[in-house]
């Protein structure tokens, strides 16, 4: 059974180009959605993919209509390979129930993880840079510096308990215990009562 997606934007809320060159494909059966690429529930793509069996292709107008990105489209496509599902792209010529396709998408395959590990050693150079020059990955601290004096020094009340100190300060005990440890670490401060973990 050959069935067809289509999708439009809702700045582009034509669908009749897609359809008639779905149907002119023989697509049996077409599914549409009217929704933006970038989110990802899509229900009619969703319902579009649990309905096809194996020995059916599934067709759309252009690439950019199944997928948000060369990764999703690339991982989308396997998965119907791997059912025994065929896919046709009409706009880019490309279908993986041919050799010429097949290799076409092992091509993308390859394009994807090639964009991923650029990606990846691009984020790790900026984390290098950034710690070369003194600067620290991660989230900034729930408490600050004087937030941790603070409460320690609360802390040294044996009447005020450290849930109660956490409570002031609008954290856990648990972020409160590890910014208490951390500190204590760091520099010379005096450890309060039930400071320790």
């Amino acid at each position: 059974m050959i069935i067809g997606y289509a999708r439009v934007s809702t700045q582009d809320q034509n669908r009749a180009l897609q359809l008639d060159a779905l149907k002119a494909a023989g697509c049996e059966q077409i599914f549409q959605e009217a929704a933006t690429g970038k989110f990802r529930e899509r229900p009619e793509l969703t319902a579009c993919l649990r309905s096809l069996r194996q020995g059916d292709t599934l067709v759309v107008w252009k690439l950019d209509r199944l997928a948000r990105s060369l990764k999703d489209l690339v991982e989308m496509v396997h998965d119907l390979n791997q059912r025994g599902v065929g896919f046709r792209s009409l706009t880019e010529a490309i279908d993986t129930t041919s050799t010429g396709g097949r290799l076409v998408f092992h091509i993308f395959g390859a394009l994807a993880e090639f964009e991923h590990n650029l990606i990846r050693e691009r984020t790790l150079a900026g984390l290098a840079a950034a710690r070369a020059r003194g600067r620290k990955g991660g989230r900034k601290p729930v408490l600050s510096k004087a937030d941790i004096k603070k409460a320690a020094a609360m802390l040294t009340d044996p009447s005020i308990t450290k849930t109660e100190v956490a409570k002031h300060f609008g954290v856990s005990r648990v972020t409160l215990n590890a910014a208490l440890v951390r500190d204590a670490a760091s520099s010379t401060l005096p450890i309060g009562r039930g400071q320790v973990l």
